[in-house]
């Protein structure tokens, strides 16, 4: 094997580690310039994976032909169980190229589990419901609360106390959140429907959040583990929704119901929302939690400059003042927190990496 695949291969390793913590430089160091390079690619990768799964996402939620969100979230998790019992029968194939836990089924930590799968749905429900109706140009600020969230949930439910400085970032937040829905409501775009989807979507993120920290133990510490046993819940729990909103009648009604294009496209988007808690990994693990949080808020402003353009649309200053202070603030919180753990001595390093994996990458999924 040479040098090309042997980096490659501890690429996906890395990638595939679970919560195990491995060295990006490898046995023999690299250079500053490939390090570098390796940090560079890892980024780009990040950014394409999570940009192209919500321009996917819109594009499968807005299909005027085909009104069914809950069906197409429901699909989306039936993908991901499929591609972790796929990626545990390649890890037993090829043991030096990829790994990944053994996922068998076991009833008591699915029940276990169930808490967090009824926050999980409404989280990636409410994601979806939000982006299908406020669109990706506002979609950063119509689900920005989730920090907000974060401080007051923490308070209600763990009884912690946030510093004032927190406070303050989440209160440039809270201001970017309301000039964003005065400037796009002054548009005449504004979607009182998809801000609210948006709202119930950030409380269940941060809820995920909560509940991630809690049912961990029951799955060994394993974040492939709970992302198995997490949408096997969801999709049992989501068949009768499904039923009871009328998705299943609308998609029997569907003109392209044996389009093989359509349901490539319905596949690769689950696959996108399977692949974007690996290139979270991969990207926490080349660089730091803190450049992963920078990393996620620049992606979130290059994905609503794309989005702007791409629709040939004309945004006010203030509009774009909006945005700035919710990106902003969100950054600012996640560098006082950051600040907060060094200084905490009790706190180990790597649990806080964790800890800050879990809500980004249910974050940016939003499947």
């Amino acid at each position: 094997m040479n040098r090309a695949q042997l980096k490659r291969s501890g690429i996906l390793r890395m990638a595939l580690a679970g919560s195990e913590t491995m060295d990006p430089d490898g046995p023999n160091g690299d250079t500053f310039v490939l390090k570098a390079v390796k940090i560079g690619a890892v980024v780009a990768l990040y950014w394409f994976v999570s940009i192209t799964m919500v321009f996917l996402n819109n594009y499968l939620l807005d299909n005027r032909d085909l009104d069914a969100p809950l069906l197409v979230t429901f699909y989306q998790c039936v993908v991901t169980v499929v591609l972790c019992w796929l990626m545990q029968l390649l890890s037993r194939m090829c043991p030096g190229l990829i790994d990944f836990p053994a996922v068998r089924f076991d009833l008591k930590t699915s029940r276990e589990v169930l808490p967090l799968s009824v926050v999980f749905i409404g989280m990636i429900t409410f994601n979806n419901l939000c982006l299908k109706h406020v669109g990706v140009a506002f979609y950063t600020v119509g689900r920005s609360l989730s920090t907000v969230f974060n401080v007051l949930l923490s308070y209600v439910i763990l009884k912690q106390t946030t510093s004032l400085q927190a406070v303050l970032c989440c209160g440039i937040i809270l201001g970017g959140f309301w000039l964003g829905v005065d400037q796009e409501g002054m548009t005449g775009s504004l979607s009182w429907t998809g801000v609210f989807f948006g709202v119930l979507a950030s409380a269940c993120v941060s809820l995920n959040a909560i509940f991630t920290k809690k049912v961990m133990p029951a799955v060994d510490g394993n974040i492939w583990k709970l992302s198995y046993y997490n949408n096997v819940n969801a999709c049992v729990l989501f068949l009768p929704l499904v039923v009871m909103s009328g998705d299943l009648g609308r998609l029997a009604g569907f003109s392209r119901l044996g389009d093989l294009g359509f349901w490539g496209m319905m596949t690769l988007g689950g696959a996108f929302g399977f692949a974007i808690g690996y290139v979270t990994g991969l990207q926490i693990k080349f660089t730091s939690p803190l450049t992963h949080n920078v990393s996620g808020t620049a992606k979130a402003c290059a994905q609503t400059v794309i989005a702007v353009v791409y629709n040939s649309s004309s945004k006010s200053l203030l509009w774009w003042t909006s945005n700035m202070m919710v990106l902003g603030g969100s950054s600012a919180y996640t560098w006082v927190k950051s600040r907060e753990m060094k200084k905490a001595p009790h706190r180990n390093p790597p649990d806080s990496a964790k800890e800050k994996l879990l809500p980004a990458e249910k974050d940016d999924t939003g499947v």
